[in-house]
């Protein structure tokens, strides 16, 4: 079955993993005074629990069955043992509450500190990592792999404190009560450690499982609601359904396959608790009756001995959510350690700052997305500053790759891209993005307001964005809408058209000022009224700045002042519109004649021509 973007790829942790403990702990260190209350607080907890069975022994020998005493007084004894007994319940509510209050807190900020680090590290990455990683992958990481981790910090803290305490001020009870008695249950506590392991690691699995299945369910959910549009106007409704049907029929398997778990367990365990209970009753019975125990003792020693097995179950079923969150802690770190060519590369060059003037020189640039399948290949090419220069092509000649690795979305693989002599691996990620406007044809947009879209992370300047608006003449397409820039838009807002969202996206671009322009396809699939606006605007907008444009729009290309011809990643042909069109055989001729028999439409695809050089 189709996995939808989702797999539990790579190592899945394990709880004998000291590495991975070491860095989960190094969490932990802002939080040592927080984590040494909570630690009290356990003790507080256990040794008011273990306190219980000694006021009932206390109860019991001293005033229930003691004939000697005046009933008068019996019973104001029994009412001083009521009053501890309820003083230690109070004590043990208000504790309880106390901890869970301060671990809920320390798992939250170690969640909130640990997901946004994983998401400055995530936006530091090269394009090459989220192509390689499914979204859906990404954002797993993000939500329910942070929130094993949350759980395992309150949850699992709260049950490892309180019981690894119980257990062990119980045994030593046992002991210093009755060492006979509590070497005949001892006889059990192999049995219930073989039972909890073997449990434990059939239920992991069992998790696991469900934990896959259901975000195999999150998957094909988002890519359904997704393409809502396209199903329904299709019919794909029964197939969606069908599908769904499927996944979750699976996910209802699995999920049995752990009740099932758990309904032979719970049992399991309460059997060697009764079985030991009877065995108790019986040996220590006779004790009684030879009068080597009390009636007390042997009440408190049974209660004691219920206790016991109360954390064992409880910490066997911690221990699934713990295998959980190792596993989730390794994919964590798995993404928190990768490093981008780039990010290393930055790490250790001295960073240098450029003039402004927006030269660029592509310098025997090579590029493969996977080794040994060439996207672009010697590439050579200088655009002077404040020049115009139009990349044509077919689909997949290597326009956009060009574009992507001059914006160092990408690096290339030989060779050196510089900007105004300087080779752009020595610029700063900030520096070098501010000098280069880029507006691509897919726009994001923010569900904010107009305003927020274009500034984005930058300063607010009112009168520079006016300046902006009237230079490119795009006052109108603010003016127009209900509340200009204080329109809402987005999701749950005003839905832009594609021709407005690309207005915006040129805005957004000259609004830092770059001193080079970069369309990619920006005049793609717009409306006639929005492409009006938007070519007065990049002429305008083009003035005094390097600009670079890919497009399939003659009026567009003609407009530039040379022309760049790619085809199968190398540059084949380049000069003016004039010069080229005239040219015998050149792409670029071909290309301009399909046009012209086709009408004003985008430029072909793909054409048969004889490459000339220039």
């Amino acid at each position: 079955m189709h996995n939808f973007g989702y797999s539990e790829e790579g190592h899945q942790g394990s709880i004998g993993d000291v590495r991975l403990w070491q860095r989960i702990f190094g969490y932990c260190r802002g939080h040592a005074v927080a984590l040494t209350g909570a630690v009290v607080l356990s003790m507080i907890i256990a040794l008011a629990s273990l306190g219980l069975p000694r006021l009932m022994q206390l109860g019991i020998d001293h005033y229930i069955v003691v004939e000697n005493l005046a009933n008068s007084a019996r019973l104001a004894g029994l009412g001083q043992v009521a009053l501890w007994y309820g003083l230690l319940i109070t004590c043990i509510f208000v504790a309880t509450f106390c901890q869970v209050v301060v671990l809920e807190w320390i798992g939250q900020s170690i969640m909130h500190q640990l997901r946004q680090k994983l998401f400055d590290h995530l936006l530091t990455l090269d394009l090459n990592y989220f192509h390689s990683q499914p979204a859906g992958r990404l954002v797993t990481r993000l939500t329910n792999d942070v929130q094993n981790m949350h759980e395992m910090f309150t949850s699992v803290m709260v049950t490892l404190f309180n019981d690894g305490l119980k257990l062990i001020g119980i045994f030593c009870f046992l002991f210093l009560m009755n060492s006979r008695l509590a070497l005949v249950m001892a006889i059990f506590i192999p049995l219930a450690a073989v039972s909890t392991l073997l449990f434990s690691r059939i239920a992991r699995e069992k998790f696991r499982a469900i934990r896959s299945q259901m975000a195999k369910i999150n998957s094909f959910l988002a890519e359904s609601l997704a393409g809502i549009g396209i199903v329904q106007c299709f019919g794909g409704q029964q197939r969606s359904s069908h599908i769904h049907s499927g996944l979750t029929q699976e996910y209802l398997v699995r999920s049995f396959g752990q009740i099932k778990v758990f309904g032979l367990f719970m049992p399991l365990t309460e059997l060697m608790s009764s079985a030991a209970v009877a065995l108790i009753i019986w040996y220590g019975g006779g004790e009684v009756i030879r009068q080597h125990l009390t009636i007390g003792e042997l009440a408190a020693f049974l209660t004691y001995m219920r206790l016991f097995f109360q954390p064992l179950r409880e910490l066997s079923q911690k221990y699934s959510i713990v295998q959980s969150a190792m596993a989730s802690a390794e994919r964590i770190f798995q993404s928190m350690d990768c490093r981008s060519a780039m990010q290393v590369e930055a790490l250790a060059a001295d960073t240098v700052s450029v003039a402004g003037r927006g030269s660029i020189e592509f310098k025997g640039i090579h590029f493969a997305y996977q080794e040994g399948e060439p996207v672009l290949s010697d590439i050579n090419l200088i655009v002077a500053p404040g020049e115009t220069v139009a990349l044509v092509g077919a689909t997949g000649a290597g326009k956009s790759t060009l574009v992507s690795l001059l914006v160092r979305f990408y690096e290339p693989t030989s060779g050196s891209i510089f900007i105004d002599g300087v080779d752009i691996r020595q610029i700063p990620f900030k520096a070098l993005r501010r000098q280069i406007g880029l507006i691509m044809q897919d726009i994001f947009i923010l569900p904010d307001t107009v305003r927020a879209n274009i500034v984005l992370d930058q300063e607010y300047d009112a009168k520079q964005l006016d300046i902006i608006l009237q230079q490119t003449g795009l006052e109108q397409f603010i003016n127009r809408l209900p509340q200009g820039l204080e329109t809402r838009i987005g999701e749950g807002a005003l839905n832009l058209s594609q021709g407005e969202k690309q207005l915006l996206s040129f805005v957004r671009a000259l609004y830092r000022n770059p001193a080079i322009l970069v369309l990619d396809e920006a005049t793609a699939s717009i409306d006639t009224e929005s492409e009006n606006m938007l070519e007065a605007a990049i002429a305008a907008g083009f003035q005094d700045r390097t600009s670079v444009v890919i497009a399939h729009r003659l009026s567009t290309i003609r407009r530039a002042d040379r022309i760049v011809v790619l085809d199968q990643g190398r540059i084949v042909e380049q000069g003016v519109h004039e010069e080229l069109v005239t040219r015998e055989g050149s792409m670029y001729q071909a290309l301009v004649r399909l046009d012209s028999e086709t009408g004003p439409e985008p430029l072909p695809l793909s054409v048969q021509a004889s490459p000339v050089l220039p």
